[in-house]
């Protein structure tokens, strides 16, 4: 009972949005049928039939009926197509909707000249030629980009109808009848087209828009990387090229100050190399408080219904870093790779240890095993430098859980804990060779993100 549900959770909003417009045009080409064919199905039912030719002439009209929706059908999709840029436009076929269906309906209306005596297939006859140029005029459409073009294909075609009929012997109120009737039907045909591929196009837009704001959201991110590494490596290089040249001018003299320089600059090298560090670590750090917010939002954004238990409280920054790449990780792979409707993310202080699970029902067909990605053979590696395990695979009932351990305290000489206040993160990372002191650069806040790095 899943898959078709699955297939359609798996489809991005555009892709949703087209697929329930190329439907809903097929299912107006049905509508058409059961319209036009129904009546005709009626007058063979009850033994009457339009014109002279008897049962046959009914069976025939049908067919033609028939051949002229699944005509609009196919049209209709490639129209589709066309808007979208994915195939060139269907001219032929267009010209040969436009010919099928003046043909379809000059032969129901040229049977409405035979029919005096029957009151009920002569109304069958005009019923059948209305409901064909309507539709045939709203199929059309989909060929065209012009809005006055758009607006003139209803208007046409009930002039023609009008005039087709009068000519066929309907009289002339009869006939402004029937005009009136195809103008109302087929402008609200066209109407309902036209308003379907305009839905479809701003769908496509906004997402287009909403792809250029990651983009950009990315260039501006490197933006302020280049500026924040120009800030602190410009000021230095240039002293260092400075106290370089004069250095060398100075031992060309056999003047002891050249070594005073050079001390000088491998210090100036040093603090410039350890400002970098600093820099960079706001970019490798993860925000345990800013991840659990990026991936509710981001799963609840994706149709996934999300909760999140246990807020980090008085963890040690280091832990904090750890905990926050598993569920940037974990996101990232219930989005990728999984076919989630509910996810919950807990964590808990369980015997000296923070345990954070990530259980999900979104467990592919045929998935085995836990996850073996090199996404999670690194945070294996990660969390195992603090002492941590990472545990994650399909638990038998349709559910994925991923569950991370890691000591809730820093281990001994991996650095500070967190500050004063429960669930703040400090700039700084286990490992780090860069010392802290008065003159260090802490990176700008709110420098990660969840979604700034692919982790998988």
């Amino acid at each position: 009972m899943r898959g078709p549900g699955r297939w359609w959770r798996r489809k991005s909003t555009p892709a949703k949005v087209e697929a329930y417009t190329r439907w809903s045009f097929h299912f107006m080409v049905l509508v058409e049928f059961v319209t036009a064919g129904g009546q005709l199905l009626g007058l063979l039912v009850r033994g009457e039939h339009p014109g002279a030719g008897g049962p046959g002439a009914a069976t025939a009209l049908m067919v033609l009926v028939a051949g002229h929706c699944v005509l609009c059908g196919v049209i209709a999709s490639r129209s589709l197509d066309w808007q979208r840029g994915r195939r060139a436009k269907p001219v032929r076929l267009l010209w040969a909707l436009g010919a099928v269906t003046a043909a379809v309906a000059t032969t129901a209306v040229s049977f409405v000249e035979h029919d005096r005596a029957g009151r009920g297939a002569d109304g069958t006859a005009l019923g059948v030629y209305v409901a064909v140029l309507a539709f045939g005029a709203g199929t059309i459409t989909l060929g065209l980009r012009d809005r006055r073009r758009m607006l003139a294909s209803p208007t046409g075609f009930a002039a023609g109808s009008g005039l087709v009929a009068s000519a066929f012997g309907v009289a002339a109120p009869s006939a402004l009848i029937v005009a009136a009737v195809v103008l109302f039907s087929a402008g609200f045909v066209t109407a309902t087209y036209v308003l379907s591929l305009w839905l479809l196009n701003v769908v496509h837009e906004l997402d287009e828009a909403r792809e250029t704001r990651t983009r950009l959201a990315v260039a501006e991110e490197r933006l302020r990387f280049g500026r924040d590494l120009h800030d602190v490596m410009g000021r230095n290089l240039a002293v260092i090229a400075l106290k370089s040249e004069l250095a060398v001018q100075l031992a060309q003299r056999g003047r002891p100050e050249a070594v005073t320089q050079m001390v000088e600059v491998q210090r100036l090298a040093q603090e410039t190399q350890r400002e970098v560090r600093e820099v960079v670590r706001g970019y490798r750090e993860a925000d345990l408080n800013s991840e659990l917010a990026g991936a509710k939002g981001v799963l609840t954004a994706a149709g996934i219904d999300c909760t999140v238990t246990g807020p980090p409280v008085g963890l040690p920054a280091q832990v904090q870093s750890a905990l926050g790449w598993v569920v940037r990780e974990a996101a990232t792979n219930v989005l990728r790779h999984g076919d989630a409707r509910q996810c919950a993310v807990d964590l808990r202080i369980r015997e000296g240890r923070a345990v954070l699970t990530v259980d999900n029902d979104g467990v592919p067909d045929g998935a085995g095993g836990p996850g073996r990605g090199s996404g999670l053979v690194g945070l294996r590696e990660r969390l195992a430098e603090i002492g941590g395990t990472l545990r994650a695979g399909p638990t038998g009932d349709g559910r994925f859980l991923l569950t991370a351990e890691v000591p809730s305290a820093a281990p001994a000489g991996s650095g500070p804990a967190a500050g004063p206040r429960a669930g703040v993160v400090t700039p700084r990372t286990a490992g780090s060779l860069a010392p802290t002191g008065p003159g260090t650069r802490t990176a700008a806040p709110g420098s990660t993100a969840f979604g700034n790095e692919v982790t998988s």
